[in-house]
């Protein structure tokens, strides 16, 4: 069951503007991790369902963090049909995301109230996403799609949209900052925040302190933003 209310959800993902996304099948390392990401600042973590048996992982990583780090919002990616995605709230997931929207999984989410964010590459797909009650659309993948360029001629005729790119998202201000300047709501960053050579050589102090520069290069951003 979810410990965060939607609102706050959604709120503290476009507050930090940043929500790391990994993957790892080993619970300790997986922890490590999100702990890592926690300490850069990132409040909204994202744990992909990659692997054989991955909910086990998040389980454990939800119980875990609402003893340790209870501020801490996790939530489950890569799913792509209902039976799952409800195994992850069940299991606590705080938000769900998808690399596809999916009706069934968004249903099930506004029963719950729990914040969906599907991925759409299309102007209608990002339409009938906030038919279905979706606050904050997941583009994806984000550099495929358009870029920030996508994001900016989305937002002429749909102001009132809020975009989330995934893929494509870089860890340099050059990066943020176009994405940032088109329009984006908030940004996914997955291996390019969290490195496989880091998480190989257990460099969790070098990934706490790269979620802290992207944090602080958004927060530079958006304040020079006019």
């Amino acid at each position: 069951m979810a410990r965060f209310k939607r609102l706050e959800v959604l709120n503290a993902m476009v507050q930090t503007g940043v929500v790391p996304v990994f993957y790892h099948g080993d619970a300790e390392t997986a922890v490590a991790i999100v702990r890592a990401c926690a300490d850069g600042g990132a409040r909204v973590v994202e744990f992909t369902n990659r692997g054989d048996r991955a909910f086990l992982v998040f389980a454990e990583l939800a119980k875990r963090f609402a003893e340790e780090r209870p501020e801490v919002i996790l939530g489950a990616g890569s799913l792509v049909d209902a039976p799952t995605a409800a195994l992850y709230l069940s299991s606590g997931a705080n938000f769900l995301v998808g690399p596809v929207l999916n009706a069934e999984i968004a249903r099930l989410c506004n029963r719950r109230k729990v914040a969906y964010s599907p991925g759409c590459g299309t102007p209608s797909e990002i339409s009938a996403a906030e038919e279905l009650g979706v606050e904050i659309v997941k583009i994806f993948p984000g550099k495929e799609v358009g870029g920030p360029a996508f994001v900016k001629n989305m937002l002429g005729p749909c102001p009132w949209t809020s975009l989330m790119p995934t893929g494509g998202v870089e860890a340099t201000r050059e990066s943020l900052e176009a994405w940032f300047a088109a329009g984006v709501a908030c940004v996914g960053m997955g291996s390019n925040l969290i490195t496989k050579e880091a998480v190989a050589a257990r460099d969790f102090a070098g990934i706490a302190r790269k979620v802290a520069q992207v944090i602080a290069w958004i927060r530079q951003v958006r304040s020079a933003a006019p």
